[in-house]
């Protein structure tokens, strides 16, 4: 099959409210041309609702835009002056507050401005979308969808499309290519029911937790600390979410579950607890109001105690048996120690996945096609690690489903409906090698076959999912030469969040030895986040402290000389980022012939926080632009360097990484990470078969010199007076200005690379030998956290 493709070149988003104006900047980060449309003001400027809902983007956190300057790009209008503007829109989002009636009287007034090409997407999160589509002129009606983002829709990788009776599947096909590969998103086909699957199967599991603390008597906190990491979600577990979310927010979306689905088996459970209204009632609406289940006392958390009818401090956590249970490492044995032990705790935790597993079987059939969706759409949508069917099958899907039997018959369960005859047919459970379970169709369908997903060489994998991990080429204990059967080879770090030692410095370095003999190009890739944390610091404070400094200085240099071995292959390396690339990860990807980052990438030269400087060649190569830049004054490029370097500062994205410097002009980057590698080794092969040559040596340097150093020196003197930094944070930042300037010699001399890189050593080896630097590094490593001294 192939799917016309969907040429959008310009869209629009209408309703300028929290969501509304989030996907318009989601759209501008994607490099979409948009029209954000809300109603005319009724003082000041006509388009005013949209221009101060652009204006607040670069106010929310987490931030809409991946770089503050996008906002400027999104052009305010209004439905008064502006529906002209529709007629060349390919792509229209329909985003206002949930009433059918509003939405039908918006339909009716855009209908005669909108082109005959354009498809519209309704963002609607519960109302029905086959009575929407019966509100548009019968010629509109092909090329309408609901399109349901969740919120924040830059970070929340799910979306789910939601065709009508008579939405055209090229329009579907178009659809779902431009989400997945422009706005980076994962798409899941939900049917035209309330809330529609993340929602229904999210918001019951919040309803039944909700529903059980109150059974079992537990604490907000408690509950928090049951349903969060220790069950591979979300540190915000249940009752901190619905603060963040809102619980006003999150009584409307109760009742709509209410209003919408009366025939329900589980539908009296479908309301606000007693005490979620008294809060709303309060004005206490959660994180908006400053306060809901939880709220701040001066540096403490306090928490809501019922019994109190006041907050107390957050204790937040499981008992030592429960503890103990959620320790255990096999889900079968876990289960059925949940469901044996008395402990309220525990059988709480029985009790909320009990519920959750019934209703997910009960309804499947209705909401979703097959398991793989709605598993997908609880792990995008929510944030957690397994979906409900996944964490089933992995507990033993016969034995926990006869337990389930056992709660229903023994009236135990939220609702006497009987499990669906084939969860008790002998299955092993839903997903398997032909695909996953489809209750509607009775039968196994494999994942999509839509030409997009051959872009996703590894897919984000269901249980039991197991993908082609390709043929070794060369290996030590530090990294992994492969390929998949082509002629690109993939270099992996096997380290712990991929930092370097030297393992990884000596296998980078002999895997392209092996690369330039075997393939055309090799690329850095890293077969899960991060791409890399940096150096080893434990290996390094471990050297300093038994006294081994040639062997430290030696590392540094070994650093160095990968980095070069890097920038001067003979075939083309590229490096394709994800999450954090910091320090020595950072400098990998700055020597590498390309970089291809996915949007969500935390770059930065991080060294200044534990008191050392950049030395894996990353100064150097900014003094190389810098003279590229400017060869008459390179101090202009670098000034702009420096202060993120001294400062420590990471990127918030990918494209405020090149704003930043950290990442060149022609740099790719790439919303969806699950095509990184895709384009990483589309990128190789083009710039092989373009002839790919390393550059030639930089010999001729043209440093900012002593003039340079000394400039830079008078700005930290403001620091230091102001008490913004301690003599050791100056002492730090002078070495990297010396570093940057080119040492102490006059402005403009020409140096090469070798005396840059001996520069970088000389300072990070005397900066390590200090007390406060071995300090900072030994309170990073146990904390996690800088410190200041």
């Amino acid at each position: 099959m192939t799917a016309t493709p969907l040429r959008i070149r310009k869209a629009a988003v209408l309703g300028a409210g929290v969501m509304g104006a989030q996907i318009a900047a989601h759209l501008t980060n994607a490099n979409v041309e948009t029209v954000l449309f809300d109603l005319p003001a009724k003082e000041g400027p006509k388009s005013g609702i949209a221009l101060k809902a652009i204006e607040n983007l670069k106010k929310l956190s987490p931030a809409p835009l991946a770089d503050k300057t996008r906002a400027a790009a999104i052009v305010p209008a209004n439905y008064e002056d502006d529906l002209d503007q529709l007629k060349d829109v390919d792509l229209i989002i329909e985003a206002i507050a949930e009433r059918m009636d509003w939405k039908l009287d918006l339909y009716k007034k855009i209908a005669s401005h909108v082109s005959p090409t354009a498809v519209l997407a309704s963002n609607t999160s519960g109302l029905s979308i086959n009575a929407l589509a019966e509100a548009l002129p019968e010629e509109m009606r092909h090329r309408f969808t609901g399109v349901h983002f969740f919120n924040p829709p830059r970070y929340m990788h799910l979306v789910e499309l939601i065709p009508t009776r008579l939405t055209e599947r090229s329009v579907l096909d178009g659809l779902e290519a431009f989400l997945t590969t422009t706005l980076g998103k994962g798409v899941v086909y939900a049917k035209d029911t309330p809330n529609f699957i993340g929602n229904r199967i999210g918001v019951f599991s919040i309803l039944s937790t909700m529903y059980h603390t109150e059974q079992f008597g537990l604490g907000f906190d408690t509950v928090d600390a049951l349903t969060g990491p220790a069950l591979g979600r979300p540190k915000s577990a249940t009752y901190r979410t619905a603060d963040v979310v809102g619980l006003d927010t999150m009584a409307h979306v109760i009742k709509t579950m209410a209003d919408t689905l009366p025939d329900d088996p589980w539908h009296k459970y479908f309301k606000a607890p007693v005490w979620l209204s008294g809060l709303i009632e309060k004005g206490a609406l959660g994180q908006k109001t400053g306060a809901g289940f939880y709220r701040k006392a001066g540096k403490d958390i306090v928490v809501l105690d019922l019994a109190k009818q006041d907050y107390r401090i957050s204790e937040q956590k499981a008992s030592d048996e429960v503890a103990a249970i959620l320790a255990i490492k096999d889900p079968a044995e876990k289960f059925g120690k949940l469901r044996a032990s008395s402990d309220p705790q525990a059988q709480f935790l029985w009790a909320v996945f009990r519920d959750l597993f019934h209703y997910s079987a009960f309804h499947l059939a209705d909401i979703a096609e097959t398991a793989r969706d709605v598993d997908l759409a609880i792990r995008w949508g929510y944030g957690w690690r397994l979906g409900p069917f996944e964490t089933w099958q992995a507990a033993g899907w016969q034995q926990v489903a006869g337990w389930i039997a056992e709660d229903i018959a023994a009236g135990k369960s939220m609702s006497n409906a009987p499990l669906p005859a084939w969860v008790t047919d002998g299955r092993k459970g839903v997903h398997g090698n032909d695909g996953s379970y489809s209750a509607s169709a009775s039968a196994d369908k494999p994942r999509s076959s839509h030409p997009v997903y051959k872009r996703q060489l590894f897919p984000d994998p269901l249980l039991g999912e197991k993908f082609d991990q390709g043929s070794t080429a060369w290996e030590n204990e530090g990294v992994r030469l492969w390929s998949h059967g082509d002629d690109i080879g993939i270099i992996s770090f096997k380290t712990k969040m991929n930092t370097v030692n030297d393992f990884v410095l000596d296998g980078v370095q002999r895997a392209i030895d092996e690369a330039e003999k075997q393939f055309k190009g090799v690329v850095l890739w890293q077969t899960a986040e991060p791409f890399s944390a940096g150096a080893d610091l434990k290996g390094a404070l471990g050297l300093l402290q038994s006294g081994k400094l040639a062997q430290f200085e030696a590392m540094v240099a070994n650093f160095q000389a990968t980095s070069m071995r890097i920038k001067y292959s003979l075939v083309p390396v590229v490096a394709a980022i994800r999450g954090l690339a910091l320090g020595g990860g950072c400098e990998f990807q700055m020597h590498s012939a390309r970089t291809v980052a996915a949007l969500e990438s935390y770059i930065g030269l991080v060294e200044a926080g534990v008191g050392l400087l950049p030395a894996g060649g990353g100064l150097k190569e900014f003094a190389v632009r810098a003279a590229k830049a400017n060869p008459e004054d390179p101090f202009e490029y670098l000034k702009k360097i420096f202060e993120t370097i001294a400062m420590a500062k990471v990127s918030a994205s990918a494209l405020e990484a090149k704003q930043m410097g950290l990442l060149r002009d022609d740099d790719v980057v790439v919303f969806n990470p699950y095509e990184l590698l895709y384009i990483a080794k589309q990128q190789a092969s083009a710039l092989a078969e373009s002839g790919y040559r390393p550059p030639l040596p930089a010999r001729a340097i043209p440093v900012a010199g002593d003039v340079g150093t000394a400039t830079f020196k008078a700005s930290l003197a403001n620091l230091a007076e102001g008490y913004f930094a301690s003599p050791h944070d100056i002492d730090i930042a002078s070495r990297i200005a010396d570093t940057l300037s080119g040492g102490r010699i006059e402005r403009g001399s020409l140096v090469d690379e070798a005396w840059y890189l001996a520069l970088e050593r000389r300072h990070f080896v005397e900066l390590a030998q200090t007390e406060k630097t071995q300090a900072r590094i030994a309170h990073t490593m146990t904390t996690g956290k800088p410190l200041r001294n």
